[in-house]
């Protein structure tokens, strides 16, 4: 059996982080386990407050996971510091691990910026050259391409690349913020591959991010080529979000075992 490891923070209301990552990770037929590097305190409404687990007990985990049930691949989601960061790129460099999908969890919706200004840095300088491929939305590949905005196809093509640049990864920009499709581009070392899918009238969006990147590394844990993987994913979170389960008060999760009856 394929083995997933996602490292990222905990929802206590199910709909994202690890939570999500496991039932995706099921849903795909992959043996799913996780390092845990923050609690929160969240549901649809909002976040009212985190929880970061000393960069320490962080390496603690990692350790126990390598060193008896070493993953196929690994997603990597939410980092809230400095010390996690440096922690879980320390730990990975030591097993020479590099089948890694990271979701650089940095700027949200609202283009409000997730991260303390030093962590965001540490992010980019050490963690982002280690992936395989990683998946930024529409304003963090704005922040990670330096641009004031990303409307277009186009635009969404150039910010690939310089990304591609700077960390040597794929790179998958979702186009979940575009107003007139929700198409999706792979550029992976020249490559370039569109993903379209019809916009799901849904405002249940909770958790997209973390679902897709679980998705994609559950299919390269498989075997399947980047292409393969992220077209899979694809599919995937189109279903889960078509199949909307109307949870929750605010912005709701996914239906992320819609396949299992």
């Amino acid at each position: 059996m394929k083995k997933v490891l996602t490292i990222a923070g905990s929802d206590c209301s199910g709909g994202a982080g690890i939570q999500a990552d496991l039932k995706t990770m099921t849903a795909h037929g992959v043996y799913g386990m996780s390092v845990i590097t923050a609690l929160t305190a969240q549901n649809t409404t909002g976040v009212q407050e985190i929880f970061s687990i000393p960069g320490e007990f962080v390496a603690k985990q990692l350790d126990s996971v390598f060193s008896d049930i070493r993953p196929d691949a690994v997603k990597i989601g939410m980092m809230s510091n400095v010390e996690i960061i440096e922690t879980v790129a320390e730990r990975l460099k030591h097993y020479e691990f590099t089948n890694i999908v990271l979701d650089p969890v940095m700027v949200s919706t609202s283009r409000h910026r997730l991260l303390e200004p030093s962590a965001e840095e540490a992010l980019i300088r050490i963690l982002l050259p280690m992936a395989r491929i990683l998946t930024p939305n529409l304003p963090e590949a704005m922040v990670l391409a330096h641009r004031d905005d990303i409307t277009n196809r186009d635009e969404m093509l150039e910010a690939a690349k310089v990304i591609a640049t700077e960390t040597g990864a794929a790179i998958l920009v979702k186009g979940g913020h575009l107003t007139d499709c929700a198409d999706d581009l792979l550029y992976d070392h020249g490559n370039v591959y569109w993903y379209s899918a019809p916009r799901i009238d849904t405002d249940n969006t909770h958790g997209t991010g973390c679902t897709l990147s679980s998705a994609i590394a559950s299919g390269l844990a498989l075997g399947m080529d980047l292409n393969t993987a992220v077209a899979s994913a694809k599919e995937y979170i189109t279903g889960a979000l078509r199949n909307d389960p109307h949870l929750g008060h605010g912005n709701g999760p996914l239906n992320h075992c819609y396949r299992i009856s």
